[in-house]
């Protein structure tokens, strides 16, 4: 399945194309939280205890939840959505729609019958339920009192709402679940690597009520977290001043790529701020067009009017960018033939 960010398939679609690429088909912040000499026992000694705990306080803090125990602790996101669809036994599953494929596929491995449905209302005789919020990857936007209502409906018919706040970093936060999880029926997930451009790291969270938090930590085990891991997430996390003037930065930039997708008449029908999304009928065309000049965006095979394009990491790839969008313009329709994506 294919989830942007791997240079290995650009080199196998665009063979020809000028090194090193633009890879604009994630959304990761390219500005990353800034490098640190790890102390050595973060290598050479398993974590503590007592040091994964002060990682579930900074990240309780941060995202606004009640406190360490309402913190689950895992190398990424990712492992845990089959771990969390797991908490709801083998029933039917539905997942707001379209959105980010893995969920549908972590909920059918563990014995769910899923179905990916297109209103909020339709989650509601779900035995699992399943909301990007901010959807990936058109950005869209559902409120807490909508998710709120919906989770008391669920918690009241033993069903388990999954809200996925990858993106939430850079969303509006009055809008996040996090602070509701002590209610229970719920877990929220956060992503750390995608805000702090670090997805090497492999870290993120479930927040959860306690019992389901440490039911979470029980089948991930011991030392689910590295040690580096556990550096980077407690002062970045505890990095308050960074994290605005970030929100601030991608802001500014997010604006700058609209703008420039405008002058080119590409339209930036939605997104976040660390990546927008575009839909027009010549969307194929543009993915192969800045595709064979380097730069690669998100598409999607479902979805063939549709990208998504992150932010370029230097003035060298703005101008990469700008210039190859310019020469795509400049074709005429009859020059400039439809590929398939």
């Amino acid at each position: 399945m294919d989830h942007g960010g791997s240079l290995e398939r650009a080199r196998a679609l665009f063979p020809n194309a000028p090194e090193p690429y633009v890879d604009l088909s994630t959304g990761i912040n390219p500005h990353s939280y800034p490098l640190f000499n790890l102390p050595a026992t973060a290598l050479t000694r398993l974590p503590e205890t007592a040091r994964l705990h002060t990682l579930k306080e900074v990240a309780a803090a941060a995202y606004e939840a009640a406190g360490a125990g309402n913190v689950c602790a895992a190398p990424g996101t990712q492992i845990l959505l089959p771990v969390v669809a797991s908490l709801a036994p083998p029933g039917r599953a539905r997942v707001l729609a379209p959105t980010y494929a893995e969920h549908a596929r972590a909920a059918r491995i563990v014995g769910h019958q899923v179905e990916q449905v297109a209103t909020l209302d339709a989650l509601e005789e779900a035995d699992l339920a399943v909301v990007v919020n901010p959807n990936n990857p058109d950005g869209r936007i559902i409120s807490s009192g909508r998710l709120l209502a919906l989770a008391s409906k669920m918690r009241a018919r033993g069903g388990l709402l999954v809200v996925d706040e990858a993106f939430m970093d850079v969303g509006p936060r009055a809008e996040s679940m996090a602070g509701h999880v002590e209610e229970g029926g719920m877990v929220v997930l956060r992503s750390f690597g995608k805000f702090f451009g670090l997805a090497g790291i492999r870290l993120g969270f479930a927040l959860a009520d306690p019992a389901t938090a440490t039911r979470l930590e029980a089948q991930l085990g011991p030392w689910a977290v590295s040690g580096p891991a556990v550096e980077y997430g407690i002062a970045a996390l505890a990095d308050s001043d960074w994290q605005e003037a970030m929100r601030g930065r991608l802001a500014g930039e997010a604006a700058r790529l609209d703008t420039l997708f405008s002058r080119f008449d590409v339209p930036v029908v939605g997104g976040t701020t660390l990546y927008r999304y575009i839909e027009f009928s010549g969307a194929r065309r543009l993915f192969h067009a800045l595709g064979e000049k380097g730069i690669v965006l998100r598409h999607f095979h479902d979805r063939p009017n549709a990208l998504r394009a992150g932010l370029p990491a230097s003035h060298e790839e703005w101008e990469r960018l700008g210039a190859a969008l310019a020469e795509w313009r400049s074709e005429s329709p009859d020059q400039a033939e439809e590929m398939p994506a």
